[in-house]
């Protein structure tokens, strides 16, 4: 547990047919960067079957043969190779890049595809709640409607995470998912096989966030908190390493995280593109040197 001990945080579980979804999830959007979504549309036959197509391809050797392209950012990113920002200790995971254009790994071609535009289907919908439920003078602010950011966006990724078993030998430090916030508008998380996910409250408290079958946990991220000047927070979480028994088990997550184009206006310095490869950079996805776009 983190310092924050075993309490859970205080988010709203929204069901998706509520009449009052859009209002009940922007209201906990606001009030702590994260909500939970429960009722809705994606089966949960297919988010437990993309878990096993994913689970295969972590065991199997034949993962090393589709690591990422440093220019495209897709493909298999191996065990150590991310960092929070401003951490020099690699996160205890590897994981896999999939984008609507990506090549797909034999094995993970079934379910994988149905599942990503299942999540972008229900993705845009929650845009469109934010867009009713925020303030004109905020909405104001924003280049184009949120909904309008998203259209034909080839940068919208699927991110099956593999965190291993811990066998004692980790560096001092190294945890699962350091602290950390979300680059992306808003970030889908179909419930982990195995709790660990902690948010940081105002008062700097590490909470626990549900981990409930059949739920998705839904979290602003960094340019959605830019576009709108501060009004959604982008709020700190991480993935704490379990201890006794439930340490010698993996966990396996799914995020999907929701991308604007490349060329959407998200603030005066910034573009979409600009700062996507600013952080990708500082969280050493991408060399040092600047990316053009």
């Amino acid at each position: 547990m983190g310092s924050g001990g075993s309490e859970t945080m205080k988010v709203k579980t929204v069901s998706f047919r509520s009449p009052m979804a859009a209002q009940e999830f922007c209201a906990s959007l606001r009030e702590t960067g994260f909500a939970v979504i429960s009722d809705h549309p994606i089966p949960f036959r297919l988010i437990t079957d993309t878990f096993d197509e994913w689970a295969r391809f972590f065991a199997s050797p034949s993962k090393l043969e589709h690591r990422f392209d440093e220019r495209k950012q897709s493909g298999y990113f191996p065990f150590k190779t991310e960092n929070a920002k401003d951490s020099r200790t690699k996160d205890l995971k590897e994981f896999f890049h999939y984008y609507p254009w990506s090549d797909l790994p034999p094995g993970t071609r079934v379910h994988t595809p149905v599942l990503y535009s299942e999540l972008l289907r229900m993705s845009a919908e929650l845009l469109r709640w934010i867009e009713v439920a925020t303030p004109a003078e905020v909405g104001a602010r924003l280049s184009m409607p949120l909904t309008t950011m998203i259209e034909n966006s080839g940068d919208t990724l699927l991110r099956p995470i593999h965190y291993p078993p811990l066998d004692g030998s980790e560096e001092e430090g190294a945890v699962r998912a350091a602290a950390h916030e979300d680059i992306n508008l808003i970030t889908l998380l179909p419930a982990a096989t195995a709790p660990g996910l902690q948010v940081r409250d105002l008062q700097g408290r590490w909470l626990d966030v549900p981990c409930d079958p059949g739920t998705i946990v839904v979290n602003s991220g960094d340019m959605l908190k830019l576009a709108t000047d501060g009004y959604y927070p982008s709020t700190t979480h991480r993935v704490i390493n379990p201890v006794g028994p439930e340490a010698r088990k993996p966990r396996y997550s799914m995020p999907l995280f929701l991308h604007p184009r490349k060329d959407v206006r998200l603030s005066p310095a910034h573009t979409a593109g600009t700062y996507l490869a600013e952080r990708l950079r500082e969280i050493g996805l991408l060399p040092a040197q600047p990316v053009r776009y």
